[in-house]
């Protein structure tokens, strides 16, 4: 994300590389990213999910896939959403790791 802020003309590709390593980061924690992979994309066109870490994944991976189908996205808004994204992804790894900030 650092990357981005310097350099404004390679942001979009370092904001959704910054994404999917969060997203990563995410399944990997869980277990088995490639499962996680798998369960996630088959609920990504449901309208309603009631397990809210499911829900949470789905959206994690529709987040991802918009900033992907973007074409010019607002510079300060993508990355006011990325940052986001990301603390979540650390707060999750921290809870199912075990590990401390």
């Amino acid at each position: 994300m650092v990357a981005a802020q310097r350099t404004p003309y390679l942001a979009p590709g370092l904001i959704l590389e910054a994404l999917r390593k969060a997203q990563g980061a995410i399944y990997y924690s869980l277990g088995e990213p490639a499962f996680v992979g798998a369960i996630v994309s088959e609920n990504l066109l449901e309208e309603s999910i009631g397990d809210p870490i499911l829900r949470f994944l789905v959206e994690i991976e529709r987040t991802v896939q918009r900033f992907g189908q973007s074409a010019d996205p607002s510079l300060e808004a993508a990355m006011k959403e990325a940052d986001i994204v990301i603390e979540l992804a650390s707060d999750v790894v921290r809870l199912f790791t075990g590990e401390t900030a």
